[in-house]
């Protein structure tokens, strides 16, 4: 799954999915906008087949800062 997610977010920005880590930010270190982070999210609902569920207020979608997190974050709907 992490690979996986990697070889994604490699797409949107000029690493390769072999030099991502996981505490790497999302938006300083892979450059992402908010709209780059969003649009990730989609393909990666796509991908692993899930939907995540995020209402209005819903301050999860703030918290994700690193890889590291969006990847759990996708753990908690793939387990």
């Amino acid at each position: 799954m992490e690979e996986k997610f990697k070889e994604i977010a490699a797409r949107y920005c000029s690493l390769e999915a072999s030099e991502i880590t996981n505490d790497m930010s999302l938006r300083s270190d892979l450059g992402l906008s908010s709209l780059d982070t969003m649009t990730l999210l989609g393909d990666l609902e796509d991908e692993f087949d899930v939907d995540f569920e995020f209402t209005d207020d819903d301050q999860r979608v703030a918290g994700i800062n690193t890889v590291g997190d969006a990847i759990e974050l996708l753990r908690e709907y793939v387990d």
